[in-house]
């Protein structure tokens, strides 16, 4: 089995530095130019089918990335992103780059992250991230099959952290992969081995 995760588009949430968490925003003109230029990279790689988060921003970079090719999509929300509740929409991080506000704990210590008011936690992300590995890299009629998987930042991140088999404490310790790069993991016998972590970025 080959995974090929690709963190989703640019999206104007993402330009102004605001945390999206599950609210549905859309790519940008950037993000859908990105996507389809991953598209033009990826054309000839083998892909038998594709998981995305149902946000739109993931979905469509899915759509456009197999864009021309007969590939199911398959919907699948233990993927979307973290839900940051009524912090979404406010600003990650100042003018330097430094995170700010609620979102200081979870980038500096997200394994003690306490969730905002109708959000999740970095451990609860995990839980349904994980269970989502566990179930697909387990099915027996897809252990030869190459599949891409549209996700988000932290999500991404959190399946990581199940891939390497590292603690939560070490979520960001790979650093946020980019829009439109892409992981690609090789599952096979029960071993999982990092192929190339966010080396490639398609950007327009």
């Amino acid at each position: 089995m080959l995974l090929y995760f690709i963190r989703h588009g640019q999206t104007d949430w993402n330009k102004d530095m605001r945390m999206q968490g599950q609210s549905d925003i859309p790519l940008n003109e950037n993000g859908r130019e990105s996507a389809i230029e991953a598209g033009k990279t990826l054309a000839n790689t083998h892909i038998d089918l594709a998981f995305s988060s149902p946000l739109k921003r993931a979905k469509e970079t899915a759509e456009l990335v197999l864009a021309g090719r007969d590939i199911p999509i398959i919907e699948d929300k233990r993927i979307e992103e973290i839900c940051f509740g009524i912090c979404e929409g406010m600003r990650g991080r100042d003018e330097n780059g430094q995170p700010v506000g609620c979102f200081a704990e979870f980038f500096a210590h997200p394994e003690q992250y306490q969730a905002p008011e109708n959000g999740e936690d970095a451990k609860m992300l995990c839980a349904r991230t994980w269970n989502f590995l566990e179930d697909i890299t387990t099915r027996e009629e897809l252990q030869d099959k190459s599949i891409l998987i549209a996700t988000h930042g932290a999500a991404l991140q959190s399946m990581m952290l199940w891939v390497n088999k590292q603690p939560i404490c070490d979520f960001w310790k790979s650093g946020l992969k980019k829009n439109c790069s892409v992981t690609k993991v090789e599952v096979k016998d029960g071993q999982i081995k990092v192929l190339e972590e966010g080396e490639k970025q398609y950007t327009a």
